[in-house]
């Protein structure tokens, strides 16, 4: 039976360097766990921050250093780890932006390869063309169910501009949408917490948003501001424009109430 308990969505500035990453990592998870968290929601590119050269010369090694700890520290601190996006090699040449969930005896369990690629011309003259390392997955995401957290519909960053996606998983049960992100200092300011609000709200679920925050890398700039989000669309906590970590209660009496009072997800047509 799922019960009230406190998540915690960390906020990073990754870099290009997986060790200090996975030390600023280790930091935060230790933080989220003394201040009562049992589950804790990583950014994307949490491992790995840096050239796209870099991260498919590196991927056989970050992708092994990356699994390794976090099934190290689920099982330290006995907690369940939502790992935001991390590149895991295909090939060579290119890679899979991958969220996974560990449970507290440091096993993975679910995993999820981003199905929406990042490729974009911004109109502060930067661009981003991701698919040109990373291939798309080919399969929506899961919804992880552990009787004590609820039914946690998975996603990585640019997905939130695709309300498909989350009709799907609450569709097939999700309560809480995991939301790990690096977004864009340009686009964060205009549509990062609206689009959480929006999903939030039009599915009557939690919302658990991690990010990345300030100068990763030349011309690499991101938002910040992880968001933990109530099934009404209010932010329960913000992180801010630093690294930290956003806390906040998970309630499932408060998710059946906004669910009563809201019951849109019974009148869908489509």
């Amino acid at each position: 039976m799922m019960h009230s308990y406190l998540a915690a969505a960390l906020q990073m500035t990754s870099g290009p360097e997986v060790g200090q990453n996975l030390t600023q990592l280790t930091e935060l998870v230790d933080l989220a766990y003394h201040r009562g968290a049992t589950l804790i929601g990583l950014p994307e590119n949490f491992a790995f921050m840096g050239e796209e050269q870099d991260k498919i010369a590196q991927a056989d090694h970050i992708a092994g250093v990356t699994e390794q700890c976090l099934r190290t520290l689920a099982q330290r601190f006995q907690v369940t780890l939502l790992a935001g996006g991390h590149p895991v090699p295909v090939d060579g040449q290119r890679v899979v932006n991958r969220a996974m969930v560990i449970t507290p005896d440091g096993q993975v369990h679910s995993c999820y390869d981003k199905v929406h690629l990042f490729d974009v011309n911004l109109p502060d003259g930067n661009t981003y063309q991701e698919s040109r390392t990373v291939v798309a997955g080919m399969a929506l995401p899961p919804v992880y169910y552990q009787p004590e957290l609820g039914h946690i519909g998975l996603s990585i960053c640019y997905d939130v501009r695709f309300p498909e996606l989350y009709r799907h998983l609450a569709k097939v049960g999700a309560e809480i949408l995991f939301i790990p992100a690096a977004f864009t200092a340009y686009t964060g300011k205009d549509h990062w917490q609206v689009l959480l609000q929006a999903r939030a709200i039009e599915n009557t679920c939690y919302v658990l948003a991690p990010a990345q925050v300030g100068w990763h890398y030349p011309r690499r700039q991101t938002h910040g501001h992880a968001l933990i989000i109530d099934p009404w669309g209010v932010v329960l906590a913000d992180a801010g424009e630093r690294p930290g970590v956003a806390m906040a209660e998970i309630n499932p009496e408060r998710l059946a109430q906004v669910r009563r009072q809201m019951p849109s997800l019974h009148h869908r047509v489509f």
